[in-house]
């Protein structure tokens, strides 16, 4: 009987620890990237609300901000590479998300 009560517990935490995986990777991603730690939290918390999974990975995959960092580039090439991606949600949330974290 114990084992029946656990189960659905168990499942319960494994379901919320997966829920903070992907805010998690993206505010990993967006520090690493050059954001600050406060920057990269208020950022991953706005935009894991407002995009996809599948909008959360593809805005990871840009690969050419690995290697650079944020503070090097200029916004117009941030958001040139943002735009490439092809997808207006992400640049309207990775844009406003930016300026209402930049204002806090």
């Amino acid at each position: 009987m114990k084992t029946c009560l656990a189960f659905p517990l168990i499942a319960g935490c494994l379901a919320l620890a997966s829920c903070a995986t992907p805010e998690t990777r993206l505010r990993n991603g967006l520090h690493n990237a050059g954001l600050s730690q406060a920057m990269s939290a208020c950022m991953a918390e706005r935009m894991v609300d407002r995009l996809s999974l599948v909008q959360l990975r593809r805005l990871s995959a840009l690969g050419s901000l690995k290697d650079k960092r944020i503070t090097d580039l200029s916004l117009d090439q941030f958001l040139h590479k943002v735009r490439a991606l092809k997808d207006p949600e992400i640049l309207t949330v990775s844009t406003s998300s930016a300026a209402l974290c930049a204002l806090r």
